[in-house]
């Protein structure tokens, strides 16, 4: 079995804890390794936004105990994050992806048996039982082995509610996986593309994609399902049929390239919900939030500067450090 390290747990999280459960991973580029992994990402933007506004993300996550795992590490708590649910494991290594580029975008090569495959269950039952959060996040690839497990017990002894964010990445995609996520979650994220493939894997069938998602929200009974466009923008779907839409969105200026935008969008939605923001005000701010993450090298920004001017026009109150 893995060697186990017991996490330290905060006694006292921030009025709105928001656990992220999943992969932190390195992304191995052709000229660079960052920090990645959509959990990582997502909790990075909730801070550098919410801080003031006393959001309070958490990873549940694992890396080895080897370099890339001290950078991981490092990366973490250089980010202002808790480290109260990073595991540590000195039998898996930390995780990595190698990313290349061709004329289809950003390939992904996700290797098995990483340190993210193996949380251990009862760690991360007992962060969700000292920390007790108001939203628990997750995705569907890091139920790929045995974390699994750890995703159900965290749930079960939670009383928080859920934001699953879709991701297919083959060959670690499976039908009893996707079909428990769905029918744990209260919003879903996913793209267009993923949309027509999730309903087909569902058994609802072809056809439009608001039929198919208001298919998905009755036959799962779905909160709210998201579904993003890219450049044409998002649109929302509510238990009560209730239709939104982002509008036209402003063209990206000088983009950079497309990784992490949907972490982004996720992040700034995730926000969203917690402040009581209006639905149509909440995915055009995220829209345009992913927007400037093209602009970026990577997923996260050199400084929180970044987050500033989006802090000032939001009123999400506070002084946020460099």
């Amino acid at each position: 079995m893995p060697e186990q390290t017991t996490p330290q747990l905060t006694p006292e999280p921030g009025p709105t804890t928001i656990v992220l459960f999943g992969e932190v991973l390195v992304d191995c580029f052709p000229d660079r390794e960052v920090q990645g992994g959509a959990p990582f990402n997502v909790a990075h933007h909730l801070l550098g936004l919410g801080r003031a506004a006393g959001i309070a993300p958490v990873l549940v996550t694992r890396i080895g105990k080897d370099e890339r795992g001290r950078q991981l590490l490092a990366s973490i708590q250089a980010a202002g994050l808790a480290i109260d649910g990073v595991q540590q494991d000195s039998l898996h290594p930390s995780g990595q992806v190698r990313v290349t580029i061709d004329e289809n975008g950003h390939q992904f090569e996700i290797a098995p048996d990483q340190a993210w495959d193996f949380i251990h269950a009862e760690m991360a039952r007992l962060v969700a039982l000292s920390l007790r959060p108001q939203w628990v996040y997750f995705g569907t690839l890091a139920q790929r082995a045995a974390s699994r497990l750890a995703l159900r017990r965290l749930l079960r002894a939670s009383q928080a509610r859920t934001f699953l964010d879709i991701n297919l990445r083959d060959p670690w995609v499976r039908k009893d996986v996707l079909r428990w996520s769905l029918g744990k979650a209260d919003v879903v994220k996913v793209n267009e593309e993923e949309l027509h493939r999730v309903a087909h894997m569902m058994g609802q069938g072809s056809g439009a994609p608001k039929l198919l998602g208001e298919r998905l929200v009755h036959a799962f009974s779905l909160g709210q399902l998201l579904v993003t466009q890219g450049e044409k923008g998002a649109w929302l779907l509510k238990n009560n049929g209730e239709y939104l839409h982002s509008g036209t969105p402003t063209p990206v200026v000088d983009p950079v390239d497309t990784v992490g935008a949907g972490d982004g969008f996720a992040s700034v939605f995730l926000l969203g919900l917690t402040q009581g923001w209006p639905l149509d005000q909440t995915l055009a701010r995220a829209h345009r939030f992913a927007g400037e993450i093209c602009r970026l090298h990577g997923a996260i920004p050199e400084s929180d500067a970044f987050y500033r001017p989006f802090i000032a026009e939001w009123g999400l109150k506070g002084e946020q450090s460099t």
